[in-house]
């Protein structure tokens, strides 16, 4: 099976994710502790068939790709990115973002661009460099890994 196209906030989050030093690598496994750091999610990679399984809430409930798994692919250099996005995307909470728009994460971009956008930075740059990730990453079609695992419980 192939995962699901994720919503473009995934690509946001990984990159908060990774610029935050959330992820704990451990050959084709890791760790990703979530913005509030009450939990984790274990992430497997098959480099052969490269298949990948998360046990977060996107993977479980929508069947899609979701921040860790994306940010995962990030990290081993299977999804190319602009590096510069790291300290522009550092330090957002995108789970009490997402919770104060009730999950309309296109609400959740917006506010953060706009704040973004304030201090001065490049949101068209922004916007262009996670258009370009995405669109890499609909063209893999990632398969699944396994059984869909159940997300740890915890905010």
């Amino acid at each position: 099976m192939i995962w699901k196209k994720p919503h473009i906030s995934k690509i946001y989050e990984a990159l908060t994710a990774i610029a935050d030093d959330r992820f704990e690598l451990n050959g084709n496994r890791a760790k990703c502790y979530s913005s509030s750091g009450e939990k984790f999610y274990d992430i497997e990679y098959d480099p052969i068939n490269g298949g990948i399984m998360s046990n977060d809430n996107t993977a479980y409930f929508t069947y899609s790709l979701s921040y860790p798994m994306i940010g995962y692919l990030m990290l081993i250099n299977k999804v190319p990115y602009e590096k510069k996005l790291l300290e522009i995307l550092k330090d957002i909470c995108w789970k009490d973002i997402n919770q104060k728009f009730k999950n309309d994460y296109d609400k959740s971009i917006k506010l953060v661009l706009g704040e973004l956008k304030s201090e001065d930075q490049n949101v068209d740059f922004i916007r262009d460099e996670i258009k370009k990730i995405y669109d890499f990453i609909y063209k893999l079609q990632i398969k699944t890994l396994g059984k869909l695992q159940r997300p740890p419980k915890g905010y």
